[in-house]
């Protein structure tokens, strides 16, 4: 089997919704997956009967068996069969090269995401969700020309050399958006961030948003002739007080650097040059960061001796700055709703539902 029509067979069955995506607990989330939700399954035809009560899954077995076209897992008369379960895992392990071979754990999730598909699925039949067929014809096309095949007709051939027809493939793709549908009806359109909310989060998280905003700043050192003597650190304070007079009454803060800061930085008059946050030690960083622009620092005491800071400028949450945190912070906001609400959803649909697992 050539690489390519098996990374072909592989993308039509995750379009479908065969594979299991990466928001299988333990396999990771991508971040844009909160407004639209893949599908983990797509369901056999089946008219869904009407529910009653769950039935908790029984822990499952090994893969290893001779039938894979047994059932597995029934839900509500719509059977889960051992092959789809098989192919689901296999395309996990393409897609994620580095996956372990799969334990009773995995196997597991993977058939618990399988049945809440289902469970969606007809969800989004008893909704008279409809997929039109362009809307299927458009999204086939999008997908065709995103993995560099020549022609409608290549990928045909492809698909079919792997056992698939175009219909299986348009069915299941079908299905994906028929869900996608139901979770934007039933879940992303009920979620809401308001502006309050944001607001409590940034005040309660400054800090941790401010990291990476940039700041400029200068500094005189001063360092104790005498480090080892409380002597020499008192003598370094008093002179950094004289200096720091000087530079309220007007002196000039570069003229004061390069005549008497002991710092490296003394011939560039004190200029610590543009820094991200976090770049210094943190009590001086702490130090600068609580002036205003413009003012200068009381002597501060280091291990190297005394400090007399100035704060050229600050990037702070405003402008563009509060924009950006803003508009992260409802991400963060809305992805918490959400998946609360797409759990509680789903535990609604499991208890009006009969499951049946046999594996």
């Amino acid at each position: 089997m050539s690489p390519r029509p098996t990374a072909l067979l592989l993308l039509a069955l995750a379009l479908g919704a065969c594979a299991t995506p990466s928001w299988v607990p333990g396999l990771g989330r991508k971040k844009d997956e909160a407004k639209a939700p893949l599908v983990a399954a797509a369901p056999r035809e089946a008219e869904p009967p009407k529910v009653e009560k769950a039935v908790e899954p029984r822990p499952p077995a090994s893969l290893d068996a001779s039938v894979t076209d047994r059932v597995i897992a029934v839900v509500n008369n719509d059977a889960i069969t051992l092959a789809e379960l098989q192919e689901a895992i296999a395309v996990y392990r393409h897609e994620n090269q580095q996956a372990p071979e799969p334990t009773d754990e995995l196997v597991q999730q993977f058939l618990r995401r399988m049945i809440e598909s289902r469970l969606q699925l007809q969800e989004a039949e008893r909704d008279k969700i409809v997929v039109d067929e362009p809307e299927v014809e458009e999204e086939l096309a999008e997908r065709i020309k995103k993995v560099n095949v020549k022609s409608r007709e290549e990928f045909e051939r492809l698909i079919k050399a792997q056992g698939l027809t175009l219909e299986a493939v348009k069915k299941r793709m079908r299905d994906g958006i028929k869900v996608s549908r139901l979770i934007r009806r039933k879940v992303t359109a009920r979620v809401s961030v308001t502006d309050a909310e944001i607001a409590k989060y940034l005040e309660a998280n400054r800090q941790k948003l401010e990291t990476g905003l940039s700041y400029h700043a200068r500094h005189i050192l001063l360092v104790p002739e005498g480090a080892d003597t409380e002597a020499g650190w008192e003598a370094a304070r008093i002179k950094a007080e004289l200096l720091r007079t000087q530079l309220r009454q007007g002196a000039d803060f570069v003229e004061l650097a390069r005549q008497h800061s002991q710092d490296a930085s003394a011939k560039d008059g004190g200029d610590l040059g543009t820094l991200k946050r976090g770049e210094l030690a943190q009590d001086v960083e702490t130090q600068i960061l609580a002036l205003q622009p413009g003012e200068i620092s009381k002597p501060y005491r280091s291990q190297l001796g005394y400090h007399v800071f100035r704060l050229e400028s600050k990037e702070g949450l405003e402008g563009e700055a509060l924009v950006r945190a803003q508009a992260q912070i409802r991400e963060i906001l809305f992805r918490e709703k959400y998946e609360v609400r797409l759990d509680a959803w789903l535990k609604e649909l499991k208890q009006r539902a009969i499951i049946e697992v046999r594996l």
